[in-house]
Formats: C-alpha cells, structure tokens, sequence
C-alpha cells in the first residue's frame, strides 16, 4: 500500500515511475534500466534484501546514482549509515505532495550523476 500511495504521488508530480516490490528485484530492474532512472526512492526496510544492501548494490552497478532514502522512523542509526555512505538525501514518511517533490528538485538538481 505504502509503495502504491507513493507511485501515485510521483506520478502526480510528473514523473515516470518503475516499481519493485523488493530489494532484489529493485536491484535487477535497476541493472535492466539504469540508462533510464534519473533517482531511486529507496525504503530502508524491504522484504528480501534491506535498504542498507540495495544502496550497496545500486552503487556497485553506478556509482553516480542518485538515491533518496525514505522511512517511517526519524533518521535513526540504519539511515544515518546508509546517508554517511553518500546517500543523496532522506525523508521520513508520511511525507507531503510538496516534501516529495522539493527534495527531489534539491536532488535531481545536484551535478555529478
């Protein structure tokens, strides 16, 4: 439910969205269209491999991706971790229509990916 609220809110933002149920298919659907997915919205916790893992893997496939981590926590240890590693940005759900769409220009809109 969480990942259809927040496809939705993309899609109302302008966004073209790709969508995984999973951290290991998450991975694999990356690998296949990393030529065409400008940012990852990475949830921490996942079912099949972590937040913390896919970060890893998203970043061995290219290291420039850019990736906003979310959470329903505050930024708890697991986040901070994920954010010293380069993670671009974070936000805690539930997270406003303008929340979203502010830190994904502040990301989108940094050089180097």
């Amino acid at each position: 439910m969480v990942l259809d609220v927040g496809a939705r809110v993309l899609k109302k933002l302008g966004y073209t969205v790709q969508e995984s149920n999973n951290g290991r298919n998450a991975v694999a659907l990356y690998k296949k269209l990393q030529d065409k997915i400008n940012l990852v919205v990475l949830d921490i916790v996942m079912p099949d491999m972590g937040g913390g893992e896919v970060y890893d893997r998203l970043k061995e496939i290219n290291p420039k991706v850019k990736v906003l981590l979310s959470s329903g926590y505050s930024i708890d240890d697991q986040a901070r971790e994920i954010m010293e590693r380069g993670c671009d940005g974070f936000i805690q759900k539930p997270f406003s229509m303008k929340a979203m769409s502010d830190k994904l220009s502040e990301i989108l809109s940094k050089r180097g990916g």
